[in-house]
């Protein structure tokens, strides 16, 4: 397609720490299942033997952890919640039935995206501390049992939860034709963005660049 056409919507830096984050999780995913299922014992494969998926869960689990800072830096400011979400969230059976004839002042990212983000956000976080808190090699025996217990519970919890958000987002992601191509390529087709993210398409127009430098610079401030 003519690139006159497309709109960059993800950096490829974005979209490299996401799909390392990807895979990741889906390692960290795998391996705690086979420990939180009886009958998933055999994912923990994932890591070549049990033993070893014991010892490399945890540093994946930070990788992931790390891979999250890094997005929450970049798209904070795209996830504030603002009075033109109530736009979408009134409007979400319409949108969910393909209904887009209502101008419904879309950023770059919708309301449900940016419950999806906070989601995450503080799920990863919660799977962190708790994880650290039993982390048997280093921080698990200055934890006490009790709380240990708790810990334990809270980040099996946490993980299944964020599992469920993650295959709604991906399901979601499928469902909307061509959002799989914003996070493959980095770009999205000008229809594709009026159609779902109408204001964020109005700002990024107002805004022609000269020159293709200033075409790369541009999505910083306006995406």
């Amino acid at each position: 397609m003519n690139k006159k056409q497309m709109i960059l919507r993800t950096p490829l830096p974005d979209r490299m720490c996401h799909w390392a984050m990807v895979v990741c999780f889906a390692l960290v995913s795998l391996s705690g299942l086979s420990w939180v299922f009886p009958s998933l014992n055999w994912l923990n494969g994932v890591f070549g033997t049990p033993q070893m998926a014991r010892l490399l869960h945890p540093f994946f689990g930070v990788a992931v952890f790390v891979a999250l800072v890094y997005l929450f830096v970049r798209f904070v400011k795209y996830n504030l919640f603002v009075k033109e979400d109530l736009i979408w969230v009134r409007n979400v059976k319409s949108v969910m039935e393909g209904d887009h004839s209502t101008p419904l002042r879309i950023g770059k990212y919708n309301a449900g995206q940016k419950f999806l983000f906070w989601g995450i956000m503080t799920l990863i976080t919660l799977l962190l501390v708790t994880g650290l808190m039993i982390w048997r090699a280093y921080f698990a025996h200055l934890v006490p049992i009790p709380l240990l217990r708790i810990a334990m519970f809270l980040h099996s919890f946490a993980g299944v939860s964020l599992m469920l958000l993650i295959i709604g987002h991906v399901y979601l992601a499928f469902w909307v034709k061509g959002s799989i191509r914003g996070m493959v390529t980095g770009y999205v087709t000008r229809k594709w963005a009026r159609t779902h993210h109408d204001r964020w398409y109005q700002e990024i127009s107002a805004t022609k660049p000269s020159s293709p430098e200033a075409a790369q610079q541009q999505p910083e401030n306006a995406r």
